[in-house]
């Protein structure tokens, strides 16, 4: 499943050469649940910055942003939200040509943990902003969403416009009028709009009645990696950031806590496939550590994987999909109890028995 990092749905449209097994297809799709204390409530915010005009279809108008809002919420509250909506289902479906097992009413329905209309835990929660890989959808991040806001986090996974081909905006699902972009501008001026988009997004959150806008963090996948680093180097207010296997651009010194995770084979130290982590880590002068995940690949990260396997498709892959989501959330809440709550998280310090897929890297030599 390596890839251009750039091309995150390719992986998606190559599985429909791989046969499904009947049986599994015959099994619905699950999420793993939910790790904290915490019930989880959800709700979608369809936002609008009527200051920049969309960089990728300048006639579409002001720049459009669809976000999912996970929060801490009463146990018992509320309604069962779906995976995502039909039409976004049936738009990454008919992308991806997985074959006929693999529908779009299957993968709406995939069970999540989150639910609609839940009543919120009262207090104020540290805000932690998701931004997905190119091409695919902010619903691929939900299993960790969901994982961060049962932990007491508020976590806004946000879509940017015309850069997936599954998103549902108000007017409809829009075409991924982007996706062929990274190949030829770079990575550099699409991490620059969607950290305004992520700044965006936090001026409209920050004086939420759930969110402590004092404690923020970042997390990306792929693309949305570099524009996490992007919006910390442009936006004072982001207290921390984590990159999910994505590029990098090696510009101004990044002096806050910063945690990269990602794949042994194409992110170690010295590797070729993306060297973008060689360059940047010395302009890491602050808090930083350098993770990769032993048989990862890049959409371990990610929902994706555990969907392709419970689906039937017989795809090698080396680490479990569970298991890929379970040291996702397990870092990633590590980094952030530590860095937005001050808890310190000794499984930032060095290899833990109970993961032994974990290395930890010096960067380059």
């Amino acid at each position: 499943m390596r890839k251009p990092l750039v091309v995150t749905a390719a992986v998606v449209a190559a599985l429909s050469v791989l046969p499904l097994s009947t049986a599994a297809a015959t099994v619905g799709l699950s999420l793993p649940a939910p790790t904290g204390p915490a019930a989880v409530g959800r709700t979608t915010l369809a936002l609008t910055d009527r200051d920049r005009a969309d960089p990728w279809v300048p006639e579409a108008g002001p720049r459009q942003l669809m976000v999912s809002l996970y929060y801490p919420a009463v146990r018992g509250t509320g309604d069962p939200a779906p995976y995502m909506d039909i039409a976004e289902a049936a738009a990454l479906v008919d992308f991806a040509q997985l074959g006929p097992e693999f529908t779009a009413e299957r993968l709406a329905g995939t069970r999540t943990w989150s639910r609609t209309h839940a009543r919120p835990l009262p207090c104020r929660h540290p805000l932690v902003l998701l931004s997905p890989g190119f091409t695919v959808p902010r619903h691929t991040l939900t299993a960790l969403a969901e994982d961060l806001a049962s932990h007491g986090y508020v976590t806004a996974a946000v879509d940017h416009a015309f850069e997936s081909v599954a998103t549902k905006f108000p007017g409809g699902v829009l075409p991924c009028a982007a996706c062929d972009l990274p190949g030829q501008i770079g990575n550099a001026p699409i991490a620059v709009n969607r950290a305004a988009d992520l700044s965006f997004v936090l001026d409209q959150l920050r004086h939420h009645p759930l969110v402590d806008e004092h404690r923020v963090a970042v997390v990306g996948h792929s693309m949305g990696g570099d524009a996490a680093a992007t919006m910390m180097r442009a936006d004072s207010r982001v207290d921390a950031g984590v990159n999910l296997d994505g590029p990098m651009v090696p510009t101004d010194p990044l002096t806050r806590p910063f945690l990269l995770l990602g794949t042994l084979d194409d992110h170690s130290p010295g590797g070729t496939f993306d060297p973008s982590w060689d360059a940047v880590w010395p302009h890491l002068s602050g808090w930083k550590r350098w993770l990769t995940v032993t048989g990862a690949d890049h959409y371990s990260f990610t929902d994706l994987d555990l969907l392709v396997h419970q689906s039937g498709v017989d795809l090698p892959m080396p680490l479990d999909p569970v298991r890929g989501i379970q040291l996702t959330r397990t870092y990633v809440t590590a980094f952030l109890d530590q860095h937005l709550r001050g808890i310190p998280r000794r499984l930032l310090t060095g290899p833990a028995a109970d993961f032994p897929e974990i290395t930890f890297q010096q960067g380059p030599a």
